[in-house]
């Protein structure tokens, strides 16, 4: 999300990430990778049970898809840095409009079964 920010708010919106880790563990990656955009922590894991987001298990690791993810990554010149306190659970990309509107809901079912970021540029509604 980093890189593609700029055209985020140019388009009208803005980014914010929640994780699970502790504050330390937040400062760390927010430093780590220069995230200028709100990095908030959800400690208990409320909003990723309220958004109904999945969780992995050790056999995720053998799927072909998280292979095919795991090469992207590492193509794209990342790599994983740590284990956060809770690497099983799975994430999600939302874009909420004003009220309780959802425009935009990507739901990972894997590791690294990241958001189309070209798709969700093209849901918001600057676009």
């Amino acid at each position: 999300m980093r890189k593609h920010q700029p055209e985020i708010t140019a388009a009208g919106a803005n980014v914010a990430a929640i994780g699970l880790g502790g504050m330390d563990f937040a400062r760390r990656f927010q430093e780590e990778f220069q995230l200028t955009f709100p990095l908030l922590v959800d400690e208990d894991s409320a909003v990723h049970k309220a958004a109904t987001l999945g969780r992995a298990n050790i056999l995720h690791m053998l799927r072909p898809d998280n292979f095919a993810a795991r090469k992207r990554a590492t193509m794209a010149g990342f790599s994983q840095t740590g284990i956060g306190k809770d690497p099983f659970q799975l994430g999600g990309s939302f874009i909420f409009g004003p009220g309780d509107d959802d425009i935009y809901v990507s739901i990972s079912k894997t590791f690294g079964d990241n958001a189309n970021i070209p798709d969700l540029i093209a849901m918001l509604p600057g676009q």
